[in-house]
């Protein structure tokens, strides 16, 4: 061996082992596929360089891989006892969508174990470095707690230190992610690369490493040569180490070289490895269309595993005939295996695929909310009184909505130890609306934190966060600002224990603001009111609370829902509601609401999907479906109804997915006259989807609805013209009363 490389003649015969493996598992995959048995042949021949990085690790430090990375996943299972991890097995149980495939159940193909510490993903354009980012973040912060205090006992809230939960891995764990050269130019890649850079600019440390295998090419579409390495060279506050891919001891060496650095650093590094591609894309995929068969053969000379054979032999540590013979060796038992799986039963019904998804368990989220009243009832009261300042907000009189997610938020930071608090202005500033204001100074900077303006490195905080054992509770500033960062909830937030069985989670509530009706400011980037991006989401709760005793009850089903069974909810709270005070005339108060003390926070709970209905007069004339803005509208107008005699029941569906069916279903058949007031577009809204449940359910009343404009929302009084108002609610109710 390379007597600089450090790497010594047993480890060198473990690593071709591994890299065979993953060739042969390729091999597998394309005949499985040919058999019409296999579902997958992207494949990582080329790449195999690969478990030369898996090896300078430990097996206990977190990875999030690359699709390329079978030689690091064969790596990994063999530093572990043997036989607790069969990669070869594991990996082609994906192939061909097996249901015992043990991460992620035949769902999809992934790299993935509870046991190697490997957390799946399915990205294929670098969604998933913004979640490694949060992850190294969350990995430090745990490691900050250990070194405060020897353990990972609790903090106070006042000692202006993180406040954390045992952490998942062990205190000088390092996280790796890898991904592919083209990724690079992806966005979601630059703000990762942008948000650990700027953390360690601000001395926030993040023991982080990225890995990029540099082939040269992204699917058929080359990177410019110099390009890749020149990107990653020049990013401010990350390490560069580059080392080539297809030699296995310089691998070795590099790599163990950077994570020393960044185990010991604590901060950012980038690993450059020069690969190769062999084998193409995928198993459709023809090179000849687009790379020449000089440079096919060219790649075929760096062969990784060539080269290591190479390395083996000229050091005297094998033969070429025992390396051959161990090529077959493994290659039989792979094909073994494959043999053995390609008819293993596959999920066999939507109850099984979706099983994973989103679990809902409403007893323990009720008795989670309860044990938390009954904590701040006691034990913690003391501790309510100090950080409310001895003005308890259940004292202090009716509030707004904005009020009572203050005052929520604190709520849950006291009974949340592991929750924070992060967002573009939330912390000095207080937010844009003053919802967040005085938390900082309640709970200090590394509980309520700025962050930068980037909505996917917000985001991204968020999941690595809650995949290492912290409470994150976002703030997107407006719901507009939301788009550019819709994948993060997409494909990395939501599909977390879809493609885990549930292993692995990434527990979070997004507080948004948005919806329309600003007054004084507004066009569509303040007053955004699309919603359908969000609903479209399997999994994701999507909760909008119109009042203030439903925003505090419904924030904390949020987080306890999390805590209990790792949702994701989106909160979305209604601008134009935040400082409202009145409902029908000035002065009235009518859009107040008290604070519930602790002991009632179990009778006010509000469950994930359960609507509130509001009756005027007898209520047996119309039924009103709507939300947000929708309420406090058709409220008024109802009212105005009932005064002529026509009794109105308005019902606020708070939960815009899941949708309230039952409650949908129950209030328009106890009527037979259903109005939807829809403040979001008529293509593509709530009350598309309103409808829709009525008519499954078998609805044969009349029904109507109103609902916004299909345009982009303009400044300042023009937007009247687009949303709906009172005065079209009203024609429409009464159209519906004369039929």
């Amino acid at each position: 061996m390379r007597p600089d490389s450090g790497l010594t003649g047993t480890m060198a015969r473990e690593l071709f082992d591994a890299q065979v493996t993953s060739r042969h598992l390729d091999l597998a995959a394309r005949r499985l596929r040919a058999d019409g048995a296999g579902y997958y042949t992207i494949g990582s021949a080329g790449h195999e360089g690969n478990a030369g990085v898996a090896a300078a690790l430990r097996p206990t430090d977190p990875a999030l891989l690359h699709y390329r990375s079978g030689a690091f996943y064969a790596a990994r299972a063999a530093q572990l006892a043997e036989g607790k991890v069969d990669a070869i097995r594991d990996v082609l149980r994906g192939v061909v969508a097996s249901a015992a495939e043990p991460i992620a159940g035949g769902r999809h193909k992934v790299f993935g174990s509870t046991d190697l510490n490997v957390i799946p993903t399915t990205s294929t354009i670098a969604s998933h470095l913004p979640r490694a980012v949060g992850l190294a973040f969350a990995v430090e912060r745990s490691r900050q707690g250990l070194d405060a205090r020897g353990s990972s006992g609790r903090h106070a809230a006042d000692s202006g230190q993180p406040v954390l939960v045992p952490p998942a891995w062990p205190r000088d764990a390092v996280v790796l992610c890898s991904f592919g050269d083209a990724s690079v130019n992806h966005a979601s890649a630059v703000a990762a690369f942008n948000t650990a850079g700027w953390s360690d600019f601000t001395g926030l440390r993040l023991p982080l490493l990225f890995v990029c295998e540099d082939n040269g090419l992204g699917i058929s579409v080359r990177s410019p040569a110099g390009w890749v390495g020149e990107t990653l060279r020049s990013r401010p506050g990350i390490r560069y180490f580059h080392a080539d891919g297809c030699d296995l001891a310089d691998t070795y060496a590099v790599a163990r070289s950077a994570v020393s650095w960044v185990r010991r650093h604590r901060r950012p590094a980038v690993l450059h490895l020069r690969t190769v591609r062999l084998m193409g894309h995928a198993g459709a995929d023809a090179e000849l269309a687009y790379r020449t068969p000089a440079e096919i053969e060219h790649d075929l000379t760096l062969d990784p595993l060539l080269r290591t054979a190479r390395l083996l032999v000229d050091a005297g540590q094998a033969s070429p005939m025992e390396l051959l013979s161990r090529y077959d060796e493994i290659g039989w038992r792979v094909q073994q295996t494959a043999a053995g799986v390609r008819d293993e039963p596959k999920l066999a019904s939507a109850a099984e695929v979706v099983a994973p998804l989103a679990p809902r368990r409403p007893l323990r989220v009720a008795k989670t909310i309860a044990r938390a009243a009954e904590r701040a009832a006691g034990a913690a009261l003391a501790e309510r009184h100090r950080v409310f300042g001895g003005r308890l907000p259940e004292q202090t009189g009716p509030q707004t909505l904005a009020q009572a997610v203050n005052a929520t938020l604190t709520d849950l930071m006291i009974s949340h130890p592991q929750a924070l608090v992060f967002g573009e202005d939330v912390a000095r500033k207080g937010g844009v609306y003053g919802v967040t204001k005085g938390l900082r100074d309640r709970f200090g900077p590394a509980r309520v934190f700025d962050t930068l303006l980037d909505e996917t490195s917000i985001l991204g905080l968020g999941l690595g966060a809650g995949l290492g054992g912290l409470l994150p509770i976002p703030e997107i500033q407006y719901l507009a600002y939301l788009h550019n960062a819709e994948d993060q909830l997409r494909g990395e937030a939501a599909s977390m224990r879809f493609f885990s069985q549930g292993a692995y989670r990434n527990p979070m509530v997004v507080r948004i603001a948005g919806l329309a009706y600003q007054k004084g400011f507004g066009g569509h980037f303040h007053n955004d009111h699309s919603v359908a991006v969000l609903r479209d989401i399997p999994g994701l709760v999507v909760a909008v609370p119109s009042r203030a005793d439903d925003a505090a009850a419904m924030l904390r089903t949020c987080v306890a829902a999390a805590e209990v069974d790792g949702t994701v909810s989106v909160f979305l709270e209604p601008i134009a509601l935040y400082h409202t005070r009145d409902l029908h005339t000035d002065g009235d108060g009518g859009w107040l609401s008290p604070y519930a003390a602790p002991d009632r926070w179990a009778d006010t709970h509000v469950p994930v999907g359960r609507a509130r209905s509001h009756s005027y007069g007898t209520g047996d004339r119309l039924t009103v479906l709507t939300f947000g803005n929708g309420v406090r509208m058709s409220l008024r107008v109802a009212a105005r109804l009932a005064e002529e005699g026509h009794g109105c029941r308005v019902v606020d569906l708070r939960w815009l997915a899941p949708l309230p069916l039952a409650d949908i279903v129950r209030e328009a058949g106890a009527t037979g006259r259903v109005l939807v007031v829809d403040e979001t577009r008529r293509s593509g809204g709530v009350g598309e989807g309103v409808l829709a449940a009525l008519v499954d359910a078998g609805y044969v009343g009349l029904a109507r609805r109103v609902a916004a404009v299909d345009t982009f929302l303009p400044l300042g009084p023009a937007a009247d013209h687009v949303l709906v108002g009172e005065d079209a609610i009203e024609r429409a109710a009464r159209a519906l009363l004369a039929a």
